[in-house]
C-alpha cells in the first residue's frame, strides 16, 4: 500500500511524513556528501581485499548488520516500501505473477494495516467526510475506505496496468548527487519509468493506475464525493502523493543511517 489513503483529504498525512524525513535529510545529504564525491559508488566484491585484517571483517560484519545504505520493506516501520531498489542495483524485469506479488505485499504486510489507520485517524479528524459519521462506526468506515484506497491504488500502479503495459513498477533509487538532483530524478520518476525490456517509457502505471482507483473509488464514497470533478481532484492529489514518496524513498536510505548514527 504505497500511499495509503488515496483521496485528497489523505494527503495531508504524507505531506507530515515527508517533514519528518526532512528533519534528518539536510544532516545525512550533506555528511555522505563530504565523506565522498557525489557520484561515487560504493566499491563491488572485487574491490575489496582479497584476505581481510580482523579489522576490516569487523567493520564488514557490522555493515552487513546495519547496510544503512540499503532501502528497506519500510519506512519507519510503518510505512510499506516494498516497491523501493537499492541504489546501483540492477534487477531482472518481473512476471506478471511478481508483480502481483508485489502489489500484495505492498498491500497486506501489517505496516499496511497501520499505516492505513494513521490516515485514517487524520481524516477523522479532520473530519473531511462529515457524511462519515463520528464515534467508533464512523472511524471503520473511514479505515475501510482508506484500506480499499490504498489496496485497489497499489494493484492497479503495480500489477494491473504494469502487466498491461510492461513497464517495472519498482522505484529505482539514484542514491548519487546532490539534493536537487536526487528530488528532480525522485519526481520525474512519476511520469517516467523503466520498461520490462530495459529501457525508459511513460509511466502508463502510475498515471494511468491512479486516473482507475480515482475511478473506482465513486463506488464507495458518499455522493457528495463523487462525479467527474471531484474523481479529477482524486488523481491529482494521487499524483502528487506518489511524488512525495518517491521523494521519501530516494532519501530514506540516508535518513535510515542518520537515525542508525543517533542509536
Amino acid at each position: 500500500m504505497r500511499n495509503g489513503s488515496r483521496r485528497r483529504h489523505g494527503i495531508t498525512a504524507h505531506k507530515l511524513i515527508f517533514v519528518a524525513l526532512g528533519v534528518f535529510l539536510f544532516p545525512a545529504t550533506l555528511c555522505s556528501q563530504t565523506t565522498s564525491s557525489p557520484d561515487q559508488t560504493a566499491p563491488s566484491i572485487e574491490e575489496l581485499p582479497a584476505e581481510p585484517t580482523p579489522q576490516s571483517e569487523s567493520q564488514t560484519e557490522k555493515k552487513r548488520d546495519t547496510e544503512p545504505e540499503k532501502q528497506t520493506k519500510r519506512m519507519f516501520w510503518v510505512v510499506p516500501n516494498f516497491a523501493a531498489v537499492s541504489a546501483n542495483t540492477q534487477l531482472p524485469p518481473l512476471t506478471p505473477h511478481q508483480k502481483f506479488t508485489l502489489a500484495f505485499h505492498d498491500s497486506f504486510d501489517y505496516s499496511s494495516f497501520v499505516w492505513t489507520g494513521i490516515i485514517s485517524a487524520q481524516t477523522y479528524a479532520l473530519n473531511s467526510d462529515p457524511e462519515l459519521g463520528t464515534g467508533f462506526k464512523g472511524y471503520a468506515r473511514y479505515y475501510w475506505r482508506a484500506f480499499v484506497d490504498g489496496v485497489s491504488g497499489t494493484y492497479f500502479t503495480e500489477a494491473i496496468v504494469p502487466v498491461i503495459t510492461r513497464e517495472d513498477p519498482r522505484y529505482y533509487t539514484l542514491g548519487h548527487g546532490g539534493f536537487f538532483r536526487r528530488t528532480a530524478y525522485a519526481l520525474s520518476r512519476t511520469v517516467l519509468t523503466k520498461t520490462d525490456s530495459g529501457g525508459t517509457g511513460f509511466n502508463w502505471s502510475e498515471v494511468g493506475g491512479n486516473v482507475c482507483e480515482a475511478a473506482l473509488s465513486n463506488l464507495y464514497y458518499p455522493p457528495q464525493e463523487r462525479g467527474g470533478a471531484q474523481t479529477l481532484r482524486d488523481w491529482g492529489g494521487q499524483m502528487e502523493s506518489a511524488a512525495l514518496n518517491n521523494v521519501a524513498k530516494e532519501f530514506w536510505p540516508n535518513i535510515r543511517h542518520a537515525l542508525l548514527r543517533l542509536k
